[in-house]
């Protein structure tokens, strides 16, 4: 069986990756199209053209990493979600690590709430490096385990200010020398700010709708990200990782997803779908 999916002609080309927008420079309406997706009746529509991926079974897809399923999967994720951009607010790299640091565990919504307050104390690395936790710890306490976060922040500032003369840097083994940065972090920066794709962002959601669309059978984070990078051409990573997480908050929510609404529905046979047309 073959897949095919009809894509928009602006996007048949493979799209040199770029940095993202940072989503406040947009206007309201791109915002909640970068970010929250189409709207449920354009998704029926995007639904209604796509092939059916063939399942052997229940929750089991006959050849789930066939390219034209994979093709197809990019296709309608960029359809749904156009000119996506990352949800945390950001005015440059330094902003963009913090935020990614407070977002563990967390929302972006509740990181965006804090970060306006935290940079206008401390607008530069060597300002939050030579601040207290004590300091730091007030302006940050709604994004949950602030004494955590304000050690880390305060120590990546530090190691940004002594090791790299306050510069955010441009590779992700620089990048992970930060307290409280770790691949997926790293990523973000890279892929968000300099447009570098030196791999996928592999958060919960990414991580949760890979296995639903079985792209993976891991559960580690790293071995996912080893997964998706085999399979996902490379000028896709920045902005398949962000496509990815907006859905796992709009639509394919991990208890009950929103599968009558999924534009992915056709394409996907996982075993925990609270609908199916196939």
């Amino acid at each position: 069986m073959r897949y095919s999916c009809t894509v928009p002609t602006k996007t048949k080309q493979p799209m040199k990756a770029s940095a993202l927008t940072p989503p406040q420079r947009l206007t309201p309406t791109a915002r909640k199209a970068a970010i929250e997706g189409v709207t449920p009746e354009k998704a029926w529509k995007i639904a209604a053209s796509e092939p059916t991926a063939k399942k052997l079974k229940r929750g089991k897809t006959a050849k789930p990493l066939a390219p034209e399923r994979i093709a197809a999967i990019l296709a309608v994720l960029r359809n749904a979600y156009p000119n996506v951009v990352c949800a945390l607010h950001h005015h440059n790299a330094f902003e963009l690590t913090i935020a990614t640091i407070l977002s563990a565990q967390t929302t972006d919504v509740g990181v965006n709430k804090a970060t306006p307050g935290l940079f206008a104390v401390f607008p530069t690395p060597q300002a939050l490096a030579a601040a207290s936790t004590a300091e730091i710890e007030p302006l940050i306490r709604t994004t949950g385990f602030f004494r955590a976060k304000a050690k880390n922040i305060q120590g990546a500032a530090k190691v940004l200010v002594a090791k790299f003369g306050g510069k955010v840097p441009k590779t992700i083994e620089e990048l992970t020398e930060l307290p409280g940065v770790a691949r997926k972090t790293a990523n973000v920066v890279l892929g968000c700010w300099y447009g570098i794709a030196s791999g996928v962002v592999v958060d919960t959601h990414v991580l949760r709708l890979s296995r639903r669309l079985e792209l993976t059978k891991n559960t580690d984070p790293v071995k996912v990200e080893q997964d998706l990078m085999k399979i996902i051409p490379k000028d896709r990573w920045i902005q398949f990782s962000h496509e990815l997480i907006h859905h796992g908050r709009q639509v394919c929510i991990a208890r009950k997803p929103r599968c009558a609404d999924c534009t992915l529905e056709k394409l996907c046979n996982s075993p925990d779908k609270t609908w199916t047309s196939h």
